[in-house]
C-alpha cells in the first residue's frame, strides 16, 4: 500500500512503514497545489521588503541583505555549511523517517517550496537511497540542522549515500535512479533544514517499539509469577479498580490473561505461608501500568507533532511570511526524556525480578543461578549481571537532556531543546530494556521447567515455547551469550507478542 502524503493526516504507524518496511510514498493532488501557492507567495516577496530567509542570511546573519543574483548561491552555501555533522551513521531507519517527515512538512504549503523539492525527497526514499547522516550536529533548535542539511545535501547531487549496493555518491547514486539533483531557489534550503524531523522520526519509532515492549515485559513478568510461586491475587480486577489508572489497569488484564489456568499457581493457593512477595513481583501492573501511562502521553504529544507544520518563517495564505518558533524541538525533547525515564524503570523491576530468580535464599526451592550443578555450574549468574549493566546504563541514560540547553548562534539562538540528544538516548534505553526482557525471559523459562512436574499456564506455555525453538532448555554450562542474543533476536523480531495471544487472545 502506497503512503499519501497530504501534510495532515500521517500516523505513526505510517513512519514505521517508511522506516522500516519500504512503504512507497506518492504526494497528493491537494499538496502539490498548496506548495506551487505558498511558492507564489515567496516569489513575489522576493521582490519586495527584506523577509528572513528569502532576502536575508540566517540566524545571527538575519540583518544582512542578499541581493537577488546571490540567493541560489545562499540556499546552497547554507546547505553545504550546516552539513557539519560528526560521529558514527545514523541508522537508516531514522533518516528514511527524517526525509518523510521533512517531505510532509512540505506538503502543508507553509514552507513556500517548490512541489518538486518534497517530490525529490519522495523520490530519493522510493529509490532506496539514504543520505548518511553523522549522530552529532543537533541541538533541537533551529530545528535538527546538521542531520537535515547532511540530507538536503544529497537532493543536490553532493554528500554521500547508502544504496543496496553499499555507499555511494550522492551524485552518481542520483543518475542511476533517474532523479535529477536541485538547483535550491529562495527559501528552500532553509525550509529543508528547520524541522525536528529526526526528533519526531526516532520518538515515532519509540512509540512503536516501547508499546510492544511493554507488552512483552508483562508476558515475561508473567512467566516470572509462576517461576517464583507467586500469587496472582494481587492482580484481580475487583482490587486493581480501587486505583484505576489506564495503564495500570492494562497491565494487570495481561496478567490475568497470560497466568488464566495455571497450574503453577493454583500449587501453592493453600499451604503457603507467605502472607505476600515482593515488590517486583507484585507490585508489577502498578510499574509497568505508569510507564504505558507516561508512553500514552508520549504518543498524544507524537500525533500532535504529526499535525504541525515545522518551518521558520512560515508562509501564510494571507501573502504573510512571518518568523516563529515552530522550530524548537522542546514539546519532542520532553516527551523522549519522559519516556526514557518510564522505560529505565521498567527495566530496573524486570533487573529485580530476574535477581529473585536466581538467589536460592528468595526464589522458593530452585537452585542456585539456576545451574544444573551448582558449584562446578554457574548457571545464568553472570546473565544477571550484564542485566544489571544494562540497568545501570538506563539510569543514566534516564538523565534529561532537554534541561541542558547551550546558546548558539553568537546568542540569536540562545535557547535550545536537546531533543536530538533525548531521542538518541531513548533509542539506547529501548535497546537495553529489550536485551533486559530477554535475559528475564531465559530465567524465567528455565525455572518454569525446574518446576516440573508442575505445568505452567498456556500463556505462559506459548512463551516458553517460542523461546525453546531458539535456546535451550536447563542443562550443564554451555556458552551463554548466544543464547542471550537469540532470545534478544526473537523479541526484536516482535514474534512473542503474537505467539502468546494465538492462545490467550488479544493483550494490551
Amino acid at each position: 500500500m502506497t503512503v499519501e502524503l497530504d501534510g495532515a493526516g500521517v500516523t505513526i504507524a505510517q513512519v514505521v512503514a517508511v522506516a522500516r518496511h519500504d512503504e512507497r510514498i506518492q504526494l497528493s493532488e491537494t499538496a502539490v497545489e498548496r506548495m506551487a501557492v505558498s511558492r507564489d507567495i515567496v516569489e513575489r516577496l522576493a521582490e519586495g521588503d527584506p523577509a528572513y530567509g528569502v532576502s536575508t542570511g540566517f540566524g545571527a546573519l538575519a540583518n544582512t541583505a542578499i541581493p537577488p543574483e546571490r540567493r541560489a548561491d545562499l540556499q546552497r552555501a547554507l546547505i553545504r555549511s550546516h552539513a557539519a555533522g560528526m560521529g558514527p551513521t545514523v541508522e537508516a531507519e531514522v533518516v528514511r523517517a527524517m526525509m518523510f517527515l521533512r517531505a510532509r512538512t512540505l506538503a502543508f504549503g507553509a514552507s513556500g517550496t517548490r512541489p518538486v523539492v518534497a517530490q525529490t525527497l519522495v523520490d530519493l526514499i522510493n529509490a532506496g537511497i539514504v543520505p548518511l547522516v553523522p549522530e552529532h550536529g543537533s541541538l533541537g533548535a533551529s530545528g535538527d540542522l546538521a542531520p537535515l542539511a547532511h540530507a538536503a545535501l544529497v537532493l543536490m547531487g553532493e554528500g554521500n549515500v547508502l544504496v543496496s549496493e553499499g555507499v555511494i555518491g550522492a551524485a552518481t547514486a542520483l543518475q542511476h535512479a533517474g532523479i535529477e539533483p536541485l538547483e535550491l531557489a529562495e527559501k528552500e534550503g532553509l525550509a529543508l533544514t528547520n524541522g525536528t524531523d529526526g526528533i519526531l522520526a526516532m520518538l515515532c519509532l519509540a512509540v512503536h517499539d516501547a508499546s510492544y515492549l511493554l507488552t512483552v515485559a508483562d508476558i515475561v513478568s508473567g512467566c516470572s509469577v509462576e517461576a517464583l510461586l507467586a500469587t496472582d491475587r494481587a492482580f484481580a480486577a475487583d482490587i486493581l479498580a480501587l486505583r484505576p489508572h489506564p495503564g495500570q489497569q492494562a497491565s494487570a488484564s495481561n496478567l490475568r490473561a497470560i497466568l488464566s489456568g495455571s497450574p503453577i499457581v493454583a500449587s501453592h493457593l493453600s499451604d503457603d505461608d507467605r502472607v505476600q512477595d515482593a515488590y517486583s513481583v507484585r507490585c508489577t501492573p502498578q510499574v509497568h501500568g505508569a510507564a504505558r501511562d507516561t508512553l500514552e502521553f508520549v504518543a498524544e504529544v507524537a500525533r500532535s507533532e504529526l499535525a504541525s507544520a515545522i518551518d521558520n518563517p512560515m508562509v501564510l495564505p494571507d501573502g504573510r511570511i512571518e518568523s516563529c518558533g515552530n522550530f524548537h524541538g522542546a514539546p519532542v525533547a520532553m516527551a523522549a526524556d519522559y519516556l526514557a525515564i518510564a522505560l529505565a524503570e521498567t527495566g530496573a523491576i524486570a533487573e529485580r525480578r530476574l535477581d529473585r530468580l536466581l538467589d536460592p535464599a528468595r526464589s522458593h526451592g530452585l537452585p542456585p543461578f539456576l545451574a544444573d550443578d551448582p558449584g562446578v555450574d554457574s548457571g545464568l549468574m553472570i546473565g544477571q549481571y550484564t542485566a544489571a549493566a544494562m540497568c545501570a546504563e538506563n539510569r543514566r541514560l534516564a538523565s534529561p537532556a532537554s534541561v541542558d540547553s547551550l546558546p548558539t548562534s553568537a546568542m540569536q539562538e540562545d535557547h535550545v531543546s536537546m531533543g536530538w540528544g533525548a531521542a538518541r538516548k531513548l533509542r539506547r534505553v529501548l535497546e537495553n530494556l529489550r536485551r533486559i526482557l530477554a535475559i528475564e525471559w531465559v530465567a524465567a523459562a528455565r525455572a518454569i521447567e525446574l518446576r516440573a512436574p508442575l505445568q505452567p499456564a498456556d500463556g505462559t506455555t506459548a512463551a516458553l515455547q517460542l523461546l525453546r525453538s531458539e535456546v535451550a532448555g536447563p542443562g550443564a554450562d554451555r556458552w551463554l551469550s548466544p543464547e542471550l542474543l537469540a532470545a534478544d533476536q526473537l523479541l526484536a523480531d516482535e514474534s512473542l507478542v503474537s505467539a502468546v495471544e494465538s492462545v490467550t487472545g488479544p493483550l494490551a
